[in-house]
């Protein structure tokens, strides 16, 4: 694993981002807000201006759209969370991975690593049953008519942008999580299965794909929790640690809290 830059702080060293310095990762994430609120505002332009480009949403293999596009770095987007890659996705993503496993010097307490599995896994079925609430409530404004498959995609497109305000900005799930960061975040490779849930209530191929490939990635991720629970705590793996974080993804938030 890379070594980090460090300077001196007094009777402590702390990596270099406490200086206000932005690590490679975060600079990405960063372009890629901004790649989605482009999406999100082009299929609101689209839904408004060209509804006709939604078509696709019954007939795949019709007129081509710029929604193929889109369909195609969605489908990317989660094949990066089935494989192993060693650059450029972030530890929290793959961490489910043995490659990114680095066991605890000494060993780690069993006892530990069960409560610790058992809370946070309590706590992620508690997060599940909120989300499912709210999507159900989409599902019944289709239902009575409010909301059509256009807007059901649109919706799709904002939780593409809210996944990385999560990120790079504040996090509501931290609330019932209690996770110091992204990357030991217990509901990391969730953001896809909650992205694409509103297309449960849209017919089609471009839809049942995306929500099919979305419960793969969260099949595996909870496999492997409960497979290899000690690949994603902090006291088993020590790539978790604060003190070997290389992606320095967090928010000024947990930068704070890491150090103080």
């Amino acid at each position: 694993m890379n070594e980090l830059k460090v300077i001196e702080n007094d009777t402590k060293v702390v990596p270099y981002m406490v200086q206000g310095k932005i690590s490679p990762m975060r600079k990405i994430y960063f372009l890629k807000f901004i790649g989605r609120c482009i999406v999100l505002m082009l299929c609101i332009c689209l839904g408004f201006l060209r509804p006709q480009d939604f078509d696709i949403l019954q007939d795949f293999m019709g007129r081509f759209s710029i929604l193929h596009v889109l369909w195609f770095v969605w489908m990317t987007d989660m094949l990066l969370q089935l494989i192993y890659v060693k650059k450029h996705v972030p530890l929290g993503s793959q961490k489910l991975f043995h490659q990114r496993y680095i066991p605890a010097k000494g060993g780690f307490d069993g006892h530990g690593l069960r409560e610790y599995i058992r809370k946070r896994t309590k706590s992620a079925y508690q997060v599940f049953i909120i989300y499912a609430v709210g999507i159900a409530a989409l599902g019944l404004l289709k239902k009575v008519g409010i909301l059509n498959d256009i807007w059901l995609l649109v919706i799709c497109a904002f939780f593409y942008v809210c996944d990385l305000i999560c990120v790079l900005i504040w996090c509501p799930f931290r609330i019932f999580m209690k996770t110091r960061c992204c990357t030991e975040c217990r509901i990391f490779n969730w953001d896809h299965l909650m992205m694409f849930s509103p297309l449960l209530f849209v017919d089609g191929f471009y839809a049942r794909s995306l929500v099919a490939m979305a419960v793969g990635v969260f099949l595996l991720w909870e496999y492997c929790i409960m497979a290899y629970p000690e690949r994603f705590w902090e006291g088993s793996n020590e790539a978790l640690q604060c003190s070997s974080c290389t992606d320095k993804l967090c928010s000024q938030y947990c930068n704070r809290k890491r150090y103080e």
